[in-house]
């Protein structure tokens, strides 16, 4: 088994409830031990739009990375995402963040996610969960690129 961090964000409609179903359909597939706290998050990218509501979990696994990639591209579908424009509005996303310290590039797939150490969104609430956990590309852990990130993202802690 290994632990798994995902990412959940969502911009359009009820966002709460959003990732409240996302979640129910993630745990009727793996088991979720930790969730962050949820977060207001500024838009990266500059595209107008509204703020998101991002969160981050912790899942254990036994499913090979591309079968979990697969079965949270098909929750995203039954939630009704569909394709926009890169950084565009969604109604759910959910990225696979860490896959423990496995390192994967395919076209389809990077684990670590590329860009942790810029997006505030996801630093955020992984320092919920596990500040210590290192990067196993950038040989940092969670809280020394939270530390060194500039905080040019607004982040806010939602209710």
């Amino acid at each position: 088994m290994t632990i798994v961090y995902a990412g959940l964000g969502s911009n359009i409609g009820d966002k709460e409830k959003n990732i409240n179903n996302a979640l129910a359909f993630i745990s009727e597939l793996y088991e979720i031990k930790k969730i962050s706290h949820l977060y207001l998050t500024e838009p990266v990218g500059n595209i107008k739009q509204d703020w998101f509501l991002n969160c981050v979990i912790e899942i254990e696994t036994g499913v090979d990375p591309k079968k979990l990639l697969s079965s949270f591209k098909d929750i995203e579908q039954k939630l009704g995402r569909k394709k926009t424009l890169k950084n565009g509005p969604r109604i759910i996303d959910i990225d696979i963040l860490f896959y423990g310290d496995l390192v994967v590039k395919t076209k389809n797939l990077v684990i670590p996610h590329p860009f942790i150490q810029e997006r505030l969104f996801v630093l955020q609430p992984m320092m919920d969960l596990n500040p210590d956990f290192i990067h196993p590309v950038l040989k940092n852990s969670i809280w020394g690129l939270y530390e060194s990130h500039p905080r040019v993202q607004k982040v806010i802690l939602h209710k």
